[in-house]
C-alpha cells in the first residue's frame, strides 16, 4: 500500500511503475496545472481480476488552472488511458471543492486499474 501527501515534499520529477505511469498520465489530462496533493494506492482483487484501486487529489489554483480542472472533471471518466499492462476499468471524480478567493479547485478521484493478462 502507498500512501502520499505530496505537498508537505518536493515533487519527484520521475517517478517509475504503475503508479508513476498513472500520475504522469493525470497531469497530462489536467494539462500540467495541476499540484498533486494526495495519492493512496490499495490492492484489489476479485474471483477473476487483480489489480489497484488509486485515490488522488489534484489542486488547481488560479483561473486558467480552474479552467484546466473543469475540463479534467468532464474528460476524466471517459478518458482511455494508455498505461502498459494496465487496464484502467473504472475513473470517477467523488469528490470537488472550490474556492474562490483564493481561487482554487480541488478535485478527488478514484481509478481502477486492473492488470492485463
Amino acid at each position: 500500500m502507498h500512501d502520499a501527501a505530496v505537498s508537505q515534499r518536493p515533487a519527484r520529477k520521475h517517478r517509475t511503475g504503475t503508479s508513476g505511469r498513472l500520475l504522469a498520465a493525470l497531469a497530462d489530462l489536467a494539462r500540467h496545472k495541476s499540484r498533486l496533493t494526495h495519492h493512496h494506492e490499495a490492492s484489489w482483487a476479485s474471483i477473476t481480476f487483480a489489480g489497484t484501486r488509486h485515490r488522488v487529489t489534484l489542486e488547481f489554483r488560479g483561473t486558467e488552472a480552474i479552467e484546466a480542472g473543469e475540463n479534467f472533471i468532464a474528460l476524466l471518466p471517459e478518458h482511455e488511458f494508455a498505461i502498459p499492462g494496465q487496464l484502467v476499468a473504472d475513473a470517477a471524480v467523488i469528490e470537488v471543492d472550490h474556492c474562490l478567493d483564493p481561487a482554487v479547485l480541488s478535485v478527488t478521484c478514484e481509478l481502477l486499474l486492473l492488470e492485463e493478462s
